[in-house]
């Protein structure tokens, strides 16, 4: 179970685009792209089969995940993420500071 996930509110902690925020659009192994961080511009080339216009392209570059953290809604800061195992085996998120599940 992965401690940041599609969906979360995350916080950048390290980086030039440091303290800003945002949603996680994709998880591709140890790292994660979060929606308007880490914005590269691409040159790209014209592929008239596939449709794509040539240009400079911004889109957002995926980040190590060790350089984002959980966003608690309540307190507005990162934060870090343990797990707790119910007594029915299913494994849940929860804030380490407070003990409150992430997951509903």
């Amino acid at each position: 179970m992965n401690r940041i996930r599609k969906g979360d509110q995350v916080i950048v902690i390290a980086g030039s685009d440091k303290g800003k925020k945002g949603e996680v659009v994709r998880i591709a192994g140890e790292k994660v792209v979060v929606q308007n961080i880490n914005i590269i511009k691409r040159h790209t080339k014209a592929n008239p089969q596939t449709g794509q216009a040539g240009g400079i392209i911004e889109r957002e570059a995926p980040i190590h995940v060790s350089n984002v953290m959980l966003l608690n809604p309540v307190s507005g800061k990162g934060e870090k993420v343990g797990f707790k195992v119910l007594e029915d085996g299913r494994k849940l998120r929860v804030f380490r500071s407070s003990g409150e599940a992430i997951d509903a």
